[in-house]
This record gives structure tokens, sequence and C-alpha cells, in this order.
């Protein structure tokens, strides 16, 4: 078998994911009309669900485990009355409820409690792994097993005036691992029924909004970010001309030759000239290791 071809093309893209495509028909795409095989992405974005998918090619797929940390933005509907198999519009109903009389300042204080650090049940139909299967792929087959809750961050839920009976416009800022049709059927639940959600849109990845997203068809290699520019969220460090030459090594490195007081990073390590070098981390004490070193 060949070896094969390095990339050549490096940096990071701001997708904006129509509905009908998974993640990775994006990745595909993307492999064929850039001629490259290193690509992914981070965030998967359901096949529904449209906005801002980040994507990684060349070297940056080793950075994308860092391009999913920034809080996400989404907005969607909330349907109450009506429960389904996947949470949201594009399952079976499970169940239905008459909440015709329930108003928008009784969604607001149920949405409150499910706001800040919470527990988190993930959705059977989520790509989460089970003693090795996907979960979705087990929903497929009928089967639903035990999840454990995980600890998740919702950062801001706001609830609009309903556009239509029982359908309201919802915002929410969050962690990664956020499953936002979870929160939709957790108000629901907390209202004495049930609810799925509609339209589930991200609108941004820290500062990566839809605002500067490509439409699928119009992404070329030219358009790339670097991959300085995919970690822009971090707090980066700029450092000397030796220190860049310990870092190329991947040596570890006392926090203050990097110019670094405290924290556990990640804490991208640029050169002079704004390169990307390397990704640092806390190591032990008051020194720090590479997680990823590009140069």
């Amino acid at each position: 078998m060949g070896r094969r071809k390095p990339a050549t093309t490096h940096g990071v893209t701001v997708v904006d994911k129509p509905a009908g495509m998974t993640s990775h028909d994006v990745v595909g795409l993307l492999r064929r009309r850039f001629g490259e095989r290193q690509i992914g992405h981070a965030g998967t974005l359901d096949p529904d669900a449209t906005g801002v998918l980040l994507l990684g090619v060349g070297r940056v797929t080793r950075l994308l485990r860092y391009l999913g940390l920034p809080a996400k933005r989404y907005t969607g509907v909330l349907v109450l009355g009506t429960a389904t198999s996947t949470l949201d519009s594009s399952g079976e109903v499970t169940g239905t409820w008459d909440m015709t009389g329930v108003g928008e300042a009784e969604v607001r204080a149920a949405a409150t409690a499910f706001t800040g650090e919470i527990l988190q049940v993930p959705p059977m139909v989520s790509a989460i792994q089970i003693d090795g299967r996907r979960l979705h792929e087990l929903a497929r087959e009928g089967i639903e097993v035990e999840r454990p809750a995980r600890p998740v961050t919702v950062h801001r839920f706001e609830v609009g005036a309903a556009t239509d009976p029982g359908r309201f416009p919802i915002e929410v800022v969050c962690s990664s691992g956020t499953y936002i049709r979870s929160l939709a059927d957790d108000v629901g639940r907390a209202l004495g029924g049930g609810a799925h959600l509609h339209g589930l849109r991200r609108t941004a990845i820290g500062s990566f909004t839809e605002s500067s997203a490509v439409p699928v068809e119009a992404l070329e290699p030219d358009g790339l970010l670097s991959p300085a520019a995919a970690l822009r969220d971090l707090p980066a460090v700029t450092v000397s001309e030796a220190v860049a030459a310990d870092v190329g090594h991947g040596r570890v490195l006392e926090l203050e030759q990097l110019g670094l007081e405290g924290g556990d990073g990640p804490w991208p390590v640029l050169d002079g000239a704004g390169t990307l070098l390397a990704v640092y981390e806390r190591h032990r004490g008051e020194t720090a290791k590479p997680s990823v070193v590009l140069s």
C-alpha cells in the first residue's frame, strides 16, 4: 500500500451547514473539492440542524479538540405539547398533551431551572459511545440503554414571545457537549407535559459566527484561515526566537520561559511573525509541555 500523500493545504474554514447534510458529508465534499484527505470537523451538527461548522484542513486537524472549547450559541423553536422519539421535529410522535394554557412567563421560569451548571443525560440519538456502540446506532435497532448524566454549562437560556400557539423561539449559549433538544424535552417535562425542538441553528462557536460562515458551494482553499487564527479564542503567547527553537523540539518549559503566570492552558504558542508553533498545557508544578507541535 502506498504512503498517503502529505497535506499541502492547512487552515480552518467556517461553514454554514445546510439542512439535509451530515457533518461528515461536508467533510467529504471538502476532501473532493480541495483534493485533500486530511480534513475533519469540530462539533457535530445533526443532519436537520444548520449553521456554524468548523473544519480543519491539513495540520489543523490536530487542533480540532481545541476548536470546540469556546461557548456555542444556538437558536431554535421550542414546541410544546408534542414529544418525539428524537426530541426534535425529525422523529416520530411519542406523546401529546394539551398545553395551550402555558404562557411565556411559565416557559421562561422552567428554562431558568436548566441554566448554569447542570447534569444532562445524552439523548439516545446522539453519537456518544456506550460499550463501543454509538447511541444512535442502538436507537435505530430499537434498543435503549442507561446513559450516565454528564456535567454541562448553560450560560444563557432565553425564551421569546410565542410566534404561534405553543411555539416559543429560544436562544441558548452553552458549553461543548450540551444537547439543545434535551433542554427542550426537559422544559416540556418540567411544565407537566412534553416538548420537542424545531429548526436548530448554531449561530456561533466562540468568535466564529454565522456572519462569517461560508455556504458549502462557495468553499475554496484560498478562503482558509491560518492555524493561528483557528485558535484565536484561546489565550496565546508570543515567544522569542530562542524559546521558539525549544518549542519546535517539543521541550517541557518553565511557565516563566513562556511568559505565563498561571492557569492550566491550553496556550497557543506563536513566534514573532504570528505563526502557530505549538499548543502547550500545564505539566507539573510551574512547567508546561506541548500537546501538539506544528513547527
